[in-house]
């Protein structure tokens, strides 16, 4: 893999790379000419090995835009997992692409890039996704330190079903011993994660929860929201809300008609707009932006 991805590579990488001996390589080398592998050898110092150019392993019905689209996805995924596993199997993938279209793969490469890296937590969240993936696999139980929505402080023993990367953050999807019942949780606000030797039986029900959890929410706690926001704030408006949402005005401004949850992190997100917008219904979502606003002058008075 590692030849079928490199233009040349002394014998002395591969070594390295593997752990092994000069010998080991050599003898490795020959075995895989003897597969019917084309390698090549050069002498010199800027000598190795190298496969000849029109050889690729067979990727059956994948197009090189195809396979490009897989290496994309990985590299997002390695930004911030950083696996070695999802290093070898990028250099699995990269060498379907025969090395007379590398040149091209690579202009590919350029037109899309995926960073899932969070900003300015990257170092952090990456211990974070090696040890939860870790106790993943092992179907060991997690505790960790908690900070709800609301503030409150728990400590959690989990049975860790999933990772999931959804809109701007990374969250842990599993089985809450003490809620006994299935939770998500946000990875910046757990601390303290500790892999204990417990281990559990995966729940067979575990997906059907998670799939439900993103985007439905119950019913009987939305509320039918309009907002009238400036034409200062257009930007913000129209990354939120969705085009069929909003309503422009002749003057610029906008008339936002939507439905959202009942919840605290809806103050927090209409506070953040500022003064380019105005809860006009409901009546209650209104007086509470008033009585937030109101506390934060206190703070500056």
């Amino acid at each position: 893999m590692l030849l079928l991805n490199r233009r040349r590579i002394s014998a002395k990488e591969l070594s390295e790379r593997f752990e092994v001996s000069l010998r080991t390589i050599y003898r490795d080398v020959e075995a895989i000419n003897q597969a019917g592998i084309p390698v090549v050898s050069f002498a010199g110092l800027s000598g190795g090995y190298e496969i000849m150019d029109q050889y690729r392993l067979e990727r059956q019905f994948l197009s090189l835009e195809e396979l490009q689209s897989i290496i994309v996805g990985l590299k997002g995924i390695r930004s911030t997992v950083g696996d070695q596993e999802v290093g070898n199997l990028l250099d699995k993938v990269g060498a379907l692409v025969a090395k007379s279209e590398q040149n091209t793969a690579a202009r590919l490469d350029d037109q899309l890039i995926i960073d899932m890296n969070p900003w300015r937590r990257g170092n952090e969240d990456k211990e974070k996704l090696t040890t939860l993936r870790n106790a993943i696999k092992e179907s060991r139980q997690i505790t960790f330190q908690y900070v709800s929505s609301q503030s409150e402080q728990s400590v959690r023993t989990t049975e860790p079903m999933s990772i999931v990367a959804k809109g701007f953050g990374w969250y842990l999807y599993g089985y809450c011993l003490l809620r006994q019942d299935f939770r998500i949780f946000r990875l910046s606000r757990m601390k303290e994660i500790e892999v204990l030797p417990e281990t559990f039986e995966r729940r067979t029900e575990a997906v059907g929860p998670l799939h439900y959890g993103w985007g439905k929410s119950d019913p009987s706690t939305l509320i039918t929201m309009v907002l009238h926001a400036q034409q200062s704030i257009q930007a913000q408006i129209e990354d939120y809300f969705q085009p069929k949402q909003i309503a422009y005005q002749p003057d610029g401004s906008m008339l936002i008609t939507a439905q959202q949850p009942d919840e605290p992190w809806l103050l927090g997100m209409l506070l953040g707009l500022g003064p380019g917008v105005r809860v006009l219904e409901p009546a209650h979502l209104a007086a509470a932006i008033k009585e937030k606003a109101e506390k934060i002058v206190q703070l500056y008075s």
